[in-house]
C-alpha cells in the first residue's frame, strides 16, 4: 500500500489539478489568518478601530450642524444688515431739514426766519468788561 501511495505521489499533476490544489491551499491559508486565535489576540485592535469609525461619523455630524449654523447666522445677520439699511435711510430722510419742518408743524412751531435775539445779563456784561 505505501507503493501505491509512492506512486500516485511521483504522478506529475495535471495543469487542472495543480491549479485546484494551489486554490484548496490559498482556501486553507486564510482560514488560518482568520483562525480563533487570531481574532481573539487582535480584539483590542478591533475595538479601536471601532472606536475610531465612532470618532468619524460624530465629526462629520458635528461638523454638518456647525455648517448649518453658521449658515442660520449668516442669513440673520444679512437681513440685520439690510434692516440697518433701511433704518438709516428713514432717519436719514426724516432729520433733512423741511421734513422736521413738516413734522413740527403740526405742534405750532414755525422755522425761524429771522435771527434768535442773544439776551445778555448785565452781570455777564460787567465780567466780559472786566476781562478785557
Amino acid at each position: 500500500m505505501s507503493e501505491e501511495k509512492a506512486i500516485k505521489e511521483a504522478k506529475p499533476l495535471s495543469k487542472d489539478a495543480r491549479e485546484e490544489k494551489e486554490a484548496r491551499e490559498a482556501r486553507r491559508e486564510w482560514r488560518r489568518i482568520f483562525s480563533y486565535r487570531w481574532i481573539t489576540r487582535n480584539i483590542p485592535f478591533f475595538l479601536f478601530l471601532a472606536g475610531l469609525a465612532v470618532v468619524y461619523i460624530y465629526n462629520g455630524h458635528y461638523a454638518d450642524k456647525t455648517i448649518r449654523s453658521i449658515n442660520k447666522v449668516s442669513k440673520e445677520l444679512k437681513e440685520l444688515h439690510y434692516e440697518y439699511k433701511t433704518l438709516k435711510s428713514e432717519v436719514m430722510y426724516r432729520s433733512k431739514q423741511s421734513e422736521l419742518a413738516k413734522a413740527v408743524d403740526t405742534f405750532g412751531l414755525k422755522e425761524l426766519t429771522v435771527p434768535p435775539i442773544v439776551l445778555r445779563d448785565s452781570i455777564y456784561k460787567a465780567d466780559s468788561v472786566k476781562k478785557r
